[in-house]
């Protein structure tokens, strides 16, 4: 399989930041296209996957967020990925995210995914060196099928510093509407930065590839972040897709014309668009 030009999470330019008029611009832009794109995929039958991985308060939810307020949630769906519990521990890792994935028509994205076996599964231990070894290949062989399934996967990892780590821990505790969010093992996750970030940089040359390659999103500024990722994600699923607004069909336009009081000019106008 081929694999991208080199990635690492060191290729991040943790400086850049958007201003706060410009991001709302922006935002609205990128969120109308979000719109568009659905549609287009609910018409054609497409579907797509969206992976969020990334640091601990490094902006995954946020950016949800904003997707997620541009899309239908008939058809939009997001998963939150923890520990498995045992009815999976006891069978193959992939197994949970094959019953996730998106029918014809929808888009879903994992908050934390099937790198959970490279990453959380090999540094704290729950997964033998051999097993998470060889979870790159599975991972590969996984996302082949699904792109050979007309799946589109578009992979986004958000990066930060461990000071910009620190200091959103902190916004967290005095802030009471987000205390909830932090945990001891926020803490005791930052004792192994070092190790994590060796296996993020394998991860990424491992499992890069043409057809389902990584994006590394510079995250230390929330809004920068944020517009990136979601630029990301309306080029991957735009790309080679008729956005225009769909046709209607004859028979309902003749429905239209008899049950609605519009003009016929209107009318007689999208009926050629059908011819």
């Amino acid at each position: 399989m081929l694999k991208t030009p080199s990635l690492r999470l060191s290729d991040a330019d943790l400086t850049k930041k958007v201003s706060k008029d410009k991001y709302q611009l922006k935002l609205f832009d990128l969120q109308q296209q979000l719109a568009r794109i659905q549609q287009a995929y609910l018409f054609h039958g497409h579907k797509a996957v969206i992976v969020f991985e990334g640091w601990d308060a490094a902006g995954k939810g946020g950016t949800i967020r904003r997707i997620s307020q541009a899309l239908d949630p008939r058809s939009f769906k997001v998963w939150p990925i923890g520990a498995p519990r045992d009815y999976y521990q006891a069978r193959h890792h992939l197994l949970r995210f094959w019953e996730r994935l998106p029918p014809e028509g929808a888009i879903s994205a994992f908050d934390r995914s099937w790198y959970g076996r490279v990453l959380v599964e090999r540094i704290e231990g729950f997964t033998a060196e051999k097993r998470w070894r060889q979870g790159y290949r599975e991972i590969n062989e996984f996302e082949r099928m699904l792109v050979d399934n007309d799946t589109r996967v578009i992979k986004l990892f958000f990066h930060i510093s461990a000071d910009e780590q620190m200091r959103r821990f902190e916004e967290r505790l005095r802030n009471p509407m987000k205390r909830w969010k932090l945990t001891y093992e926020d803490f005791r996750n930052r004792t192994k930065w070092e190790a994590y970030s060796e296996a993020i940089d394998e991860m990424f040359e491992k499992t890069s590839t043409r057809i389902a390659p990584w994006h590394l999103i510079p995250a230390n500024h929330k809004r920068y972040a944020r517009l990136t990722a979601i630029r990301k994600v309306v080029a991957a699923l735009s790309d080679g897709v008729d956005l225009d607004p769909q046709h209607l069909d004859r028979r309902t336009l003749d429905a239209a014309s008899e049950h609605l009081n519009v003009e016929q000019e209107l009318i007689d106008s999208l009926r050629a668009r059908t011819e």
